[in-house]
């Protein structure tokens, strides 16, 4: 997996945590940079570990299916894309509220972080650096999910319905990429 997918991978995880942000920052009267922190580090953290956690765990049974590794990436990443796509289509709006209290972004932080969960097992078969991946998602996290807050106030309603959908669009094709390149079909 290059740079460049790593990347696209890390935007779509963050895509949660952006429309979670956005809709903090839609519900706090004076948004401050304070706010845009605390839910950047929530966030951000959150899908740092839990692709390190996912990896472990995939890598702890990888060896056993080594034979359908790619068969496994391009179903895990078409499940979470068509699930955010889903979601974002399908489900109402959460109704969010101006708490930015521990217990609050912990479980909104283990909510949106679940799908790279599933990432990190699907990178445990691809042979990926675990720990460049994980710094990559929890920044770009990071600073999506801060924007998020920042951005909220201003424009929430309208980029919030289009964020999970680019996410699992994204994320469906790169599973394709990688079905396709293990295939022989692309190089």
């Amino acid at each position: 997996m290059g740079i460049v997918e790593l990347i696209l991978i890390a935007i779509s995880l963050a895509m949660d945590a952006f429309a979670v942000s956005l809709g903090k920052g839609l519900t706090v009267c004076n948004v401050s940079s304070r706010h845009a922190m605390i839910a950047g580090a929530w966030f951000g953290g959150f899908q740092a570990l839990m692709p390190i956690i996912g990896y472990f765990l995939g890598y702890s049974f990888s060896g056993l299916v080594t034979n359908i590794d790619h068969w496994i990436a391009f179903v895990l990443l078409a499940l979470i894309g068509a699930n955010m796509i889903r979601d974002t289509l399908w489900s109402d709006a959460e109704q969010q509220d101006g708490d930015f209290a521990p217990r609050k972004m912990f479980v909104m932080a283990v909510a949106t972080s679940i799908d790279a969960l599933a990432v990190g097992i699907t990178m445990a078969f691809l042979s990926v650096n675990i720990w460049i991946a994980a710094l990559v998602i929890g920044v770009i996290t990071f600073v999506i999910s801060a924007a998020g807050v920042m951005l909220g106030c201003r424009f929430g309603d309208y980029i919030g319905s289009k964020a999970g959908l680019l996410g699992g669009v994204i994320l469906i094709g790169l599973g394709v990429k990688i079905l396709l390149e293990h295939l022989g079909v692309i190089g």
